[in-house]
């Protein structure tokens, strides 16, 4: 499905590859679902198959190491360092603060529409949609156009703070699930050491794999090297209980960088590129097929659909908010992009990962809501946001 649906949108609609592929598999879905409305085919069957694929799973313990290491392994890191203030805070603080206000706004607003929800519940979603999809990001940002610092900012806060994010999350299921909540200095504990003991670890792989690969000049055991180190790599940090994304994006940085320049031949770097380049194609195809089959695996009626549109106005509030404050704190010290705040804002690019942490949710009356409307934020997100994000820089490029 992945083959067929990147030949249509390269052939006829010619979309950004994420996005084509996923208007073509959400139209393929759309039309299983009316022609089961009419009664022509048996939706159960599609809905089934679609539900039995583990999601979560195949991404968050799966895609997400190779996606992760192929998006870092071509970020320079000089570029990167020059912009690390505003990608440490947004990819930390920004993602705080955006979990909070997220689920303060979605809890009123599901309230008004007369659905009882805890505010647990409320906070579950604003942590689970709060950090933007590096995926996603990347995929659309190639061709958005966007200044460099600010395309900067955007790839390195997407690279790190879904890190973050999904530990925000983890802390908040575990209260859901046990009923206890945890102190201050537990969840701050426990995130010093998810964060700093993925630095530490992805560090240390990079530093073993570069020794590696310097200590050979063979192009086929030097990519089959990194292919290890972005798969072992990530289950050995979920075994060890650290932060498994952020240790891939240190990984990927140190051998992108100081192995690309010191322990790699040029024969070694023409056949590394393409094959990480390639595989992020295909993982990107697949896992953006999937997302629009998802719908199938969605109930929706029409208070979900309320909330759904009602939760995109929140998220973008939220972006907005999270992204200011700390733009604004930053202008003492620095000088940002003329439109910074609104090309940050719509940039928050949502994707598999929030999907993903949705469908992981234990079961629940509040579960299909939540993956309802997390489901209809990230569709708004890569289709709306991912198509006009272009458009919104260069109206900034061309005020400034």
């Amino acid at each position: 499905m992945a083959a067929i649906a990147s030949y249509l949108n390269h052939r006829f609609l010619r979309l950004p590859s994420t996005i084509g592929l996923m208007v073509i598999a959400l139209l393929m879905s759309l039309c299983f679902v009316a022609l089961g409305k009419l009664g022509l085919v048996e939706l159960s069957h599609a809905a089934a198959f679609i539900r039995s694929i583990d999601f979560s799973e195949a991404l968050l313990h799966g895609m997400l190491a190779f996606l992760l290491f192929a998006g870092a392994l071509h970020v320079d890191l000089s570029d990167l360092a020059s912009q690390k203030l505003p990608v440490a805070v947004l990819s930390t603080v920004g993602v705080v603060i955006a979990t909070f206000i997220t689920g303060a706004l979605f809890w009123l607003g599901i309230h008004a529409l007369g659905i009882d929800l805890p505010f647990i519940y409320a906070l579950l979603f604003g942590a689970l949609i709060s950090p933007t999809d590096p995926i996603a990001v990347l995929g659309i940002l190639k061709s958005a156009g966007a200044p460099k610092s600010l395309e900067i900012k955007i790839t390195g806060e997407s690279l790190f703070n879904d890190g973050i994010g999904v530990v925000i999350f983890l802390t908040i299921l575990g209260i859901v699930v046990s009923g206890h909540e945890p102190d201050f200095s537990h969840i701050a504990l426990f995130l010093l050491e998810e964060a700093v003991g993925g630095i530490g670890l992805g560090l240390s792989l990079g530093w073993i794999v570069y020794r590696l690969l310097r200590s050979v000049d063979n192009y086929q055991v030097e990519v089959l090297l990194t292919l290890a180190l972005a798969a072992g790599g990530y289950s050995l940090a979920e075994v060890i209980h650290v932060s498994a994304p952020i240790a891939i994006v240190v990984a990927g940085l140190a051998i992108g960088n100081h192995g690309r320049a010191f322990a790699m031949s040029e024969k070694t770097r023409e056949h590394l590129d393409p094959f990480w380049e390639l595989l992020d194609e295909i993982l990107n195809a697949v896992l953006f097929v999937l997302i629009g089959l998802e719908v199938l695996a969605v109930t929706l009626d029409w208070n979900t659909v309320a909330a759904g549109i009602m939760s995109i106005v929140v998220v973008l509030i939220a972006r907005f908010i999270s992204v200011s404050i700390p733009v604004l704190a930053m202008q003492f010290k620095r000088t940002f992009t003329k439109g910074a705040i609104k090309i940050l804002t719509w940039g928050g690019l949502r994707g598999g990962i929030s999907i993903a942490l949705a469908l992981s949710l234990p079961p629940s009356e509040y579960r299909d809501l939540i993956l309802a409307v997390t489901y209809m934020v990230v569709v708004f997100s890569i289709l709306v946001q991912g198509l006009t994000l272009g458009r919104v820089i260069r109206g900034k490029k061309s005020k400034a």
